[in-house]
């Protein structure tokens, strides 16, 4: 027993030993010198090369003097803190810096302003992170240049990755007045060397990374994908992921994008004009958010605007080889892909209780367009493969207003399998068509065989806002003018129905399709609508209950 009780202080003592040698270490650009102990605020190191040699441990820190400019990169490799005890890369007052002012790290020439390579318990803070080309080290094929990469390269299991308020802005490979060319849009995620703003990369067999946050940041101005997250799809190797409260502005690719990602909630955040091509450096083209070959996706309360491209560029779409995405409370519009993709081999994923507005304008062969808009699609497509689903998707308490200028566009693939739609708002001022899907592998035109549908209670503005031609029909429309509050504006609250007795209780409780026996993960009943209103009695039509 003594000798248990010896051990046990023993280990105390260690505990306590590494917490209290814990250091900061300073950096300023003006003030500093890499000869100085750099851990205190006045004999500071002067550049961040230095911060490469060190030896961190658990509960040590780096602080960047706030306001300053620090020209290169910042890098970081096989440095890990521990539970309880991260490394911190934060900023310290020095000299005139404002209150909150971020340290800037500019990055000409470098690939990567931040790199975090085989780390774990490391976390960021209040940093600004510029990269505008500047002669790039080398010029090989593919190379890219990011604000910060997080990634790996040796097989071990990483954990706790975490960003707060990080300013990502004008990253960029290529010098400025760049050409790609018209082919390279079209491309499927573009050929040539890009500038990115936030990326995990995790390509490594039986490597991980889990406990990722990326919170309260701005990602502006990049050439490709604002923040993006790329695993092994087959093991989900990006795992149990927080993206919230960020705004992604005028990237050239997608806002944001996941791959191979497990049980992730992306919410709170604000993508608009993904697909910008206001500089020719940039792809021009990209939904605000899409998956792929993901599990367990929670996508709710986002604003999704803007986005352009001549394909995808949907508010937020569900790319092939995804299980269990759901989308929920978002606000989407003015996207020129669409409101509604889900495309092939997909599995119980689902859009409710959002609202879309004048989505889907693009139309086939006007400025490079290779694809139809659409507001609601489901698609086979999952690459080479024959088309395959999706399977039991579900659709349902979804609010769309199209303005009479926009022709509406619809496609249903004959090899989807399980679909509901319901207590849906179809108001459309203008023409309505169906189409055939048009991803890489067009859809071929055919009989339906589209199985287990259960399609009710959808409100229309007019009986042609749901074509004849579409291969599935509502059993039990509902024709009428729902009479928002404010149609055509960009507030959730616009789309206030004022028209109660056509919508108040009509809706129906939302089961299981049949032959599914999973449902949504998250349940199919929810208890709230999109402006937090509780639901009472039978569902309204659309995404708001009248109260």
């Amino acid at each position: 027993m003594q000798g248990k009780v010896i051990s046990y202080i023993i280990l105390l003592i260690l505990v306590c030993t590494n917490t209290s040698f814990a250091k900061n270490y300073y950096v300023n650009p003006v003030t500093g010198n890499d000869q100085y102990s750099g851990t205190t605020p006045s004999l500071p190191f002067q550049n961040l090369d230095k911060l490469t040699a060190l030896q961190m441990h658990p509960g040590d820190s780096i602080l960047l003097s706030s306001g300053a400019v620090f020209y290169g990169s910042l890098e970081l490799k096989n440095v890990k803190g521990r539970k309880g005890q991260p490394i911190v890369v934060s900023t310290y007052h020095a000299g005139a810096a404002k209150a909150g002012e971020k340290a800037q790290i500019k990055a000409q020439g470098k690939l990567n302003g931040v790199l975090l390579e085989n780390c774990s318990f490391v976390e960021l803070e209040n940093l600004q992170i510029s990269a505008e080309a500047d002669g790039m080290p080398t010029a090989n094929k593919n190379e890219m240049c990011c604000g910060l990469l997080v990634r790996t390269s040796r097989v071990d299991q990483y954990a706790h990755i975490h960003l707060r308020n990080l300013h990502v802005e004008n990253v960029f490979y290529e010098k400025k007045g760049f050409q790609r060319g018209a082919k390279e849009v079209k491309t499927a995620n573009g050929s040539q060397n890009y500038g990115w703003g936030i990326r995990f990369i995790n390509s490594l067999e039986g490597a991980s990374i889990e406990d990722i946050k990326v919170q309260d940041c701005l990602v502006k101005n990049v050439a490709h994908t604002g923040i993006k997250f790329t695993g092994k799809s087959a093991q989900y190797s990006l795992r149990n992921i927080e993206v919230e409260n960020n705004k992604v502005m005028e990237t050239g690719g997608p806002g944001i994008q996941m791959s191979g990602v497990e049980h992730v909630v992306v919410r709170n955040n604000i993508v608009d004009k993904s697909g910008s091509m206001d500089d020719t450096r940039k792809w021009g083209r990209g939904s605000g958010l899409w998956t792929w070959g993901s599990n367990d996706v929670l996508i709710e309360k986002n604003r999704f605007v803007n986005a352009n491209g001549p394909g995808d560029s949907a508010g937020a779409h569900i790319d092939y080889n995804c299980s269990n995405i759901v989308l929920q409370y978002n606000f989407s519009a003015n996207n020129a892909g669409g409101f509604c993709e889900i495309l092939g081999n997909n599995y119980n994923c689902a859009y409710r209780y959002n609202i879309s507005v004048n989505d889907g304008h693009r139309v086939k062969g006007e400025k490079n367009a290779f694809q139809e808009g659409k507001i609601f699609w489901l698609s086979g497509y999952n690459g080479k493969r024959k088309r395959k689903g999706p399977f039991n998707s579900y659709f349902y308490n979804n609010t769309i207003f199209v303005k009479k200028a926009i022709h509406a566009k619809i496609a249903i693939d004959k090899a989807a399998e399980g679909v509901l739609i319901a207590n849906n708002i179809f108001c459309i001022q203008g023409e309505s068509s169906a189409v055939l899907g048009d991803q890489y592998r067009p859809e071929k035109a055919g009989m339906s065989q589209v199985k287990n549908v259960v399609f009710r209670n959808n409100m229309y503005l007019k009986a042609e806002n749901w074509p004849g031609e579409v291969s599935i029909q509502d059993e039990s429309a509902i024709y009428a003018n729902p009479k928002f509050k404010n149609p055509g504006g960009s507030q959730i609250s616009d789309y206030l129905p004022m028209n109660s007795k056509q919508l108040k209780n009509k809706g129906i409780q939302i089961q299981k399709l049949p032959g599914d026996t999973i449902g949504l993960l998250q349940g199919l009943k929810l208890n709230y609508d999109i402006l937090g209103n509780k639901i009472t009695g039978m569902p309204d039509l659309g995404a708001i209950e009248i109260k």
